[in-house]
């Protein structure tokens, strides 16, 4: 919003709240995408590491229009892997993603903090 007051005392207002609404949405899911890529690459590094094949499953996506975002393994094994707290690995273990997630929280906040300012010029 823009306030000018004119010369012959008058007020005059612009109102850009819709262009702001836009642009801080458009950041919010910028953020999003970069903060689900943050997380899948956590997650993989926390990933069992066998042949691979389950860390380079790994996939993150996000909609903008819907401001969310996923971040997915798909492999056949890889929800068992990620539940079943007896399997032991020389590299890796249980619960990726879920840890990934939780221990990545704020980081991902920031992110998507920091893109909508960039987004509204701030």
């Amino acid at each position: 919003m823009a306030t000018e007051i004119t010369g012959n005392g008058g007020v005059r207002i612009e109102w850009h709240g819709d262009e702001v609404g836009d642009n801080a949405r458009r950041g919010a899911a910028r953020g999003l995408g970069l903060g689900a890529e943050h997380v899948r690459g956590v997650s993989v590094d926390r990933a069992p590491l066998d042949t691979a094949a389950l860390r380079d499953s790994a996939t993150a996506s996000h909609d903008p229009d819907a401001l969310t975002a996923a971040v997915s393994y798909d492999t056949p094994y890889a929800a068992r892997q990620h539940e079943e707290l007896d399997y032991h690995h020389r590299t890796g273990g249980p619960k990726y993603l879920e840890s990934a997630l939780a221990s990545e929280r704020e980081t991902v906040a920031r992110l998507i903090q920091a893109q909508i300012r960039k987004a509204l010029g701030t």
